[in-house]
């Protein structure tokens, strides 16, 4: 089998400081930088909740350092 994932794509874990309108969140990661991110479409359309103090997984390219996507909530 083969691997298509991205060799481009970062994944760094963070927490949620604010919820923003249409799915977006500002997101503070481990190393300290605040970003931008949006829910994966399965979540969204799964209706994961996310609040503000959780912890989540967000995915990156290395081209574009201020935006990403949360792929994972990780559980209280």
């Amino acid at each position: 089998m083969q691997d298509n994932r991205n060799k481009d794509v970062l994944v760094l874990d963070g927490e949620v400081v604010e919820a923003l309108p249409n799915t977006m969140f500002k997101v503070v990661l481990d190393d300290g930088r605040k970003v931008l991110a949006v829910l994966k479409g399965i979540m969204r359309r799964r209706y994961v909740r996310i609040f503000p103090g959780d912890k989540v997984k967000v995915e990156m390219t290395k081209y574009d350092q201020e935006r990403g996507r949360i792929i994972f909530k990780y559980r209280q």
